[in-house]
């Protein structure tokens, strides 16, 4: 039931970050959620012991689901510390994270081949953890684990304060959460490797139940923090597309008086390849330019302005980020940008 709980966050969370594939340079966080949720649904009781039979019943489909959870963790915690923290150091640290994630992958195959594990089994460690070989393949894992998510935790909590937008700071308490969380996950299972090794099954159960518990925190909090940043900017766009559209209304009678009779400056917006989620931002600011090259062109036109003209040309260039004239100023036109799309 955990896997199957854990699995649906992580897929949900891969569902919201879809939409934004295509505006994406770095896909590190979309790949980190299809490998941890692959990992996850391998997992599940009735899918590992129907690919298991495929594979020939040895548990081959536990070593490719754990494998799958590292590479996860890698992409994780590579895409949140390339959020944090842009510093020119980033490649280093990516190519010493790779060298990490290779050598522990490669522990995870040869302490699996030493492990006597003749039938296939849902709770692999309960069966087989016994052996020190399994213990090994174990702790192999959830070291690595511990150790990036308590880097990337740290980190989280160092660089929240210095995030520009209120929800990346949310998001990134959230995902530091999560994080404090996995570290609990992992102890908890280093515990339960000794206790089995030792014996003490009854109290390997009981701190089993640590173990879920911190699973689930684990995933909902990180879920929350890594998908409330493409959410929360999919909002503004859009309200930023609401804001633009009418303002592109409030300035069309003002721009048509500047620039009737004048082709030279008029752009046809139709021959213009054009996102059709920023259409209304790019038509308002090339409505802005063609007015300011107007009143560049034909100071006269300034004089025709009313103060609510003044008030819509003003607000355009602040809601497109435009510095704005002087205080109190009231020249031919407003302050002149260049002629480049936002």
């Amino acid at each position: 039931m955990i896997q199957d709980v854990a699995a649906a966050v992580i897929w949900c969370l891969a569902l919201c970050l879809l939409p934004d594939l295509k505006r994406r340079k770095d896909k590190s966080i979309l790949v980190a959620a299809l490998t941890i949720a692959t990992a996850l649904t391998l997992n599940i009781d009735r899918i590992y012991v129907a690919g298991d039979r495929v594979l020939g019943s040895r548990n081959f489909l536990d070593l490719i689901a754990n494998i799958f959870m590292v590479v996860g963790i890698y992409f994780l915690s590579r895409a949140i510390l390339r959020a944090a923290d842009v510093s020119e150091t980033a490649d280093a640290h990516n190519r010493v994270g790779l060298s990490a994630l290779g050598v522990v992958v490669g522990a995870l195959i040869v302490s699996f081949s030493l492990v006597d594990a003749p039938r296939t089994s849902t709770s692999f460690m309960r069966d087989f953890g016994s052996q020190w070989p399994a213990a090994a393949y174990s702790a192999v894992q959830f070291l690595y684990i511990g150790v990036v998510v308590a880097t990337t935790g740290i980190t989280c909590f160092r660089f929240r304060s210095v995030m520009a937008r209120p929800y990346f700071r949310v998001a990134f308490v959230f995902i530091g959460l999560g994080c404090a969380l996995a570290v609990v996950m992992v102890l908890a299972v280093l515990g339960m490797d000794v206790l089995h090794l030792v014996g003490d099954l009854e109290a390997m159960t009981r701190l089993s139940y640590v173990y879920d518990a911190a699973v689930v925190g684990a995933m909902v909090f990180l879920c929350v923090g890594l998908g409330l940043p493409p959410v929360a900017r999919r909002l503004e766009r859009r309200s930023d597309a609401r804001a633009a559209a009418i303002l592109v209304e409030r300035m069309a009678g003002l721009w048509e008086r500047s620039t009737s009779g004048r082709s030279e400056i008029r752009l046809d917006l139709a021959q213009t390849p054009i996102d059709r989620r920023d259409a209304p931002r790019r038509r308002l600011h090339r409505m802005l330019v063609e007015i300011q090259d107007a009143l560049f062109v034909d100071p006269r036109l300034a004089q025709s302005l009313s103060q609510n003209d003044l008030d819509v040309l003003r607000e355009a260039e602040q809601h497109l980020g435009a510095r704005l004239a002087a205080p109190g100023h009231r020249g031919p036109w407003l302050s002149r940008k260049g002629d480049t799309h936002p």
